[in-house]
């Protein structure tokens, strides 16, 4: 059997918030998380030498979710949240 499915939804969603804005990057530390696609890396490594840089970051880790069509595993995140204090994704292509 067929059903189907409205893609506009009922509306009912959650509400989310965003984070705060962090004042001061000096001394903070990085997590990459890339979604897999081609060139995502490099977006991510060139971004982050940046952070590095000009700003005095300090990069923890790149994790590589493999799959762009798939959120990241809890794993993932629960390790880059307990390394990082800020997260930076990319989309290649």
């Amino acid at each position: 059997m067929i059903q189907m499915v409205d893609p506009a939804g009922t509306g009912g969603g959650q509400r989310r918030s965003m984070a705060p804005r962090l004042a001061d990057l000096s001394r903070l530390k990085v997590g990459l998380l890339s979604n897999g696609k081609a060139n995502a890396d490099a977006l991510l490594h060139d971004t982050a030498a940046h952070f590095e840089r000009d700003l005095g970051c300090s990069v923890t880790q790149l994790l590589d979710k493999r799959n762009a069509s798939r959120p990241a595993p809890p794993d993932f995140l629960a390790e880059l949240a307990a390394e990082s204090d800020f997260l930076i994704t990319a989309v290649g292509d």
